[in-house]
Parts: C-alpha cells; structure tokens; sequence
C-alpha cells in the first residue's frame, strides 16, 4: 500500500491508503506503485488515478509537483477535480475565455499568454475527465 496525499490550496482532496496511483507528469504519465524509487515531479494539466481496493478514482489535475516516496506520495496542485464535480457549462466558458485570450498573442503580455494557455490546458483536462465516461 502507498498512503496518498493530493493537497490543493483550498483543502486536503484526499488523504489514505492506495494501491496504485498514476499522475500527470511534464515527462508523461507515470504510474507510482508501493517502493517506487523517490522522486520529485511536475504535474502538468492531466487525468489524476488513484485505485484503491479495485476502485479506480479519476480526477483532473492542474499545475503543481508530486513528491514520492517508496512508501507514500505527496501530490500539490492547484486544481484536483473529481468528475462529479466538474461543471461542464462552466469550464466550457472558461475554455473559450482562455481561447479568446490566446488570439490576443500580439496585444497581451507573456504573462497574460502564460496565464490563458495554463487555464486553457487545466480546462482541457477538466472536460477530458467529465467526457470519459460517455465513450461508447
């Protein structure tokens, strides 16, 4: 078993014991199992799993870092959304926004770029999440 933290700013997403869980690396998606060999991680806008008893979790995952250790692994992120919770008129209109802003390349700062193209991708992740489940 690997005990398993997912931290966002607002509150602990989750806090116990898995069996299993994969993240969403800026190296791809990697898949950490108990005495995984330590490492530290970027976490890029992705699918968050976790399994435990069988059960496979999915959330969508936003910026942050993942610390693992062989016997736990400490997930922070700005965004850690389980599907239930994800509305998906809202991040719709956040996509678009984000859309609408990046065409602005010539008349917005790096920053403002950056910040559009980071709210792009965690909206992408959200709608990849909520979408799954009405694949046929």
């Amino acid at each position: 078993m690997l005990h398993l933290q997912i931290i966002t700013p607002e509150k602990v997403v989750f806090d116990d014991d898995v069996d299993q869980v994969s993240l969403p690396t800026s190296e791809g998606q990697i898949t950490v199992l108990p005495h995984h060999t330590n490492l530290i991680a970027t976490i890029e806008p992705g699918e968050l799993i976790y399994q435990r008893h069988q059960k496979e979790t999915l959330l969508a995952a936003g910026f942050g870092f993942a610390q693992v250790g062989t016997e736990n692994v400490k997930v922070l992120v700005d965004l850690a959304a389980p599907e239930e919770a994800i509305e998906e008129k809202h991040i719709e209109e956040a996509k678009r926004q984000a859309e609408e802003a990046m065409k602005q390349k010539h008349t917005i700062s790096e920053e403002e770029y950056a910040t559009a193209a980071g709210n792009l991708a965690k909206a992408l992740a959200q709608l990849r999440v909520k979408r799954r489940h009405r694949r046929i």
